[in-house]
């Protein structure tokens, strides 16, 4: 090369298969592109950049959309004296989710001791280091959230409890020297004796639940149960009302003009546009049509 300043633009395609980078106690996963300048009679120039990759995980598949459910059942004893059985069960509407969502949680609580027991629910993230066939785990505490105490011979229930998922890593399951998994634990503090623990597996993802696969998939799994509404649709639909009869004056025909562009300024802005888009994405309604020919 002459004297001067030149440009080279290198291009690289990175690998689907590359885990999120992650910096952990025992271990990291780190990106970085390099560039070497050889020169003769001189030492070889490096410099490196670092950037960042963030695995796509995708929750709205049918793996990470499937509900999460779990029983556990605890004796408490204290010095060799029975004092009853605590028992837990809880339920979790799907396995992924998104940082910044929340988790409603649907548990309950069964105290049949002698004494109050306290329910407690937490995220666990468990890093797992991979090296030289050894492994390393660390476990923590990403939120928690503690219930009220439960009087003995009482049951608590709850009705969808929220709890919040901050921002945090997502889920590293495909990497050969590091792991980054969660979990939903349900532990339930019993005096005089270990505690009761209930774990739910979680996969916190990188693309969010989309609302209208997560609709459609709702109201489908409610038909599903009962198809006695199908007895209700005739045979024969009715005809179509006479357009005369629906639309009578002027005035009613003005209103069915479509807005102005000076209009549309602001319902485009608000969330009446939203719910129109959210309505062109909508399945269209159970019918059927009759097409009867022309009399000669």
């Amino acid at each position: 090369l002459q004297a001067g300043r030149h440009e080279f633009p290198f291009t690289f395609q990175l690998p689907e298969t590359l885990a999120t980078s992650f910096e952990g106690k025992h271990g990291n996963v780190r990106y970085w592109v390099k560039a070497k300048l050889h020169r003769p009679w001189s030492a070889v120039r490096k410099v490196k950049k670092e950037f960042t990759v963030i695995e796509p995980i995708d929750i709205n598949t049918p793996a990470l959309l499937a509900p999460q459910a779990g029983a556990k059942e605890k004796l408490a004893r204290a010095w060799y004296c029975n004092r009853g059985q605590v028992s837990v069960t809880a339920k979790i509407d799907r396995r992924g989710y998104t940082p910044g969502e929340f988790i409603p949680i649907f548990a309950e609580i069964d105290n049949c001791t002698s004494r109050a027991v306290v329910p407690k629910v937490a995220i666990i993230q468990t890093q797992t280091f991979i090296a030289r066939g050894t492994k390393k785990q660390k476990r923590l505490v990403v939120t928690s959230i503690v219930g009220d105490s439960i009087a003995a011979g009482k049951r608590e229930v709850w009705h969808g409890r929220a709890l919040k998922i901050p921002p945090v890593a997502p889920s590293i399951l495909q990497c050969r020297i590091l792991q980054v998994e969660y979990s939903l634990k349900v532990c339930v503090d019993i005096p005089g004796t270990s505690k009761l623990l209930l774990e739910l597996p979680l996969v916190i993802g990188t693309i969010p639940l989309h609302p209208f696969g997560s609709r459609t998939s709702s109201v489908s799994s409610q038909y599903s149960l009962s198809l006695d509404w199908l007895s209700t649709i005739p045979e024969q639909p009715e005809a179509p009302p006479e357009y005369s009869s629906v639309v009578s004056s002027p005035e009613a025909e003005q209103s069915l003009a479509p807005p102005c562009r000076s209009e549309l300024g602001s319902v485009l802005e608000g969330p009446f546009f939203a719910y129109i888009q959210e309505f062109r994405f909508r399945p269209p309604p159970l019918y059927s049509e009759v097409s009867n020919p022309p009399e000669p």
